[in-house]
């Protein structure tokens, strides 16, 4: 898995947040365990 430049991923045991400034090959890990990728946040209307 690579890792996507300003992609956020989060740790399922701690729930600590980590932004991508680099990309590249490999896993970003916590606890031994691969982060998972965080979805987008939804930006409130403009109506």
């Amino acid at each position: 898995m690579a890792n996507e430049l300003g992609k956020r991923y989060e740790c399922p045991v701690c729930g600590l947040n980590v932004l991508c400034t680099k990309p590249g090959a490999g896993a970003i890990t916590c606890h031994d365990q691969p982060m998972q990728l965080m979805a987008p946040r939804k930006l409130p209307s403009s109506d």
